[in-house]
């Protein structure tokens, strides 16, 4: 994709709330968390103080990729979706040509996928294949384990 990130305003607001938090909570914590080891002494034999600092590090880079996909994101407007073909945000019914089997797929960002919700990402194989393809069509979808046909049987919001 493009060098920006896909977000609904579920995902933007997910996000933003995580970065609230890791900001003010966990920011906090492990500073109290640096300022215990410091108190203990020698900091070059500090096991403690050690791993508080590489914690710390980690929780400023997990908040500098929040920020970005934030800086970066592009909110989707959920109202402008187009039902005439597979796009982004569309409720896909598939069938299998092969062993028959119906499934309904939501196409979302990568942010929002959840296989278990029977949310697929526009950038995974089974999505990419899918997309911009009509009811009735035949989709050729190139997997990790090889090509799988789905005739398209109904595209909703």
């Amino acid at each position: 994709m493009a060098n920006f990130t896909l977000l609904t305003k579920a995902s933007f607001e997910r996000i933003k709330n995580e970065l609230n938090e890791l900001k003010t909570v966990k920011r906090a914590e492990i500073a109290a968390a640096i300022a215990e080891a410091r108190e203990k002494g020698d900091l070059s034999e500090n096991a403690e103080y050690k791993a508080a600092k590489d914690e710390q590090g980690l929780l400023e880079m997990k908040i500098n990729e929040l920020e970005l996909k934030l800086a970066n994101g592009k909110l989707i407007d959920e109202d402008d979706i187009d039902t005439s073909k597979v796009s982004l945000l569309t409720k896909v019914t598939i069938r299998n040509k092969k062993n028959n089997k119906e499934l309904t797929y939501m196409i979302v960002p990568e942010s929002d996928a959840n296989l278990k919700e029977k949310k697929i990402s526009i950038s995974s194989p089974v999505g990419q294949g899918l997309l911009n393809h009509k009811v009735g069509e035949i989709a050729d979808v190139t997997t990790p384990a090889g090509k799988i046909q789905f005739e398209i049987l109904n595209i909703t919001a």
